[in-house]
């Protein structure tokens, strides 16, 4: 099996992951997956196409990402993940893909507006 390299992006978070047969280890920013994510529903997340696939133990992931917040980080390496795993197997993509793992989530923050206090938040209203 060849080396997988690819990129997800969720939010403002872009990842670049690397996918390497080994053992199941993961790092990202060259820390354990464990010490950069403490929240377990992160680690999930990015597990998750692994474990839909049942490849938990056969690659090794290695993961750079920047931008946005954990959250975002997360979701950017799982898709990331994702599709390096349809790059090496294409008869993976249709597991994958009920997951909801292979579609690219499009959500982002609404802009500020002017003569407001958020996107639609409004300053208070005084009649007097």
């Amino acid at each position: 099996m060849p080396n997988s390299i690819n990129v997800g992006r969720r939010k403002n978070a872009v990842a670049r992951v690397y996918l390497t047969p080994g053992t199941g280890s993961v790092t990202v920013n060259n820390r354990e997956l464990i010490n950069y994510f403490s929240d377990p529903f992160d680690r999930q997340t990015i597990m998750s196409p692994l474990v839909a696939v049942e490849m938990v133990d056969r690659f090794d992931v290695h993961a750079n990402v920047n931008g946005g917040g954990r959250a975002g980080q997360a979701g950017a390496i799982r898709l990331g993940i994702a599709r390096a795993l349809v790059e090496i197997d294409e008869t993976l993509k249709s597991p994958l893909r009920k997951g909801g793992h292979m579609t690219r989530d499009p959500r982002m923050v609404e802009r500020k507006k002017y003569g407001q206090k958020k996107a639609r938040k409004r300053f208070q209203f005084s009649k007097r």
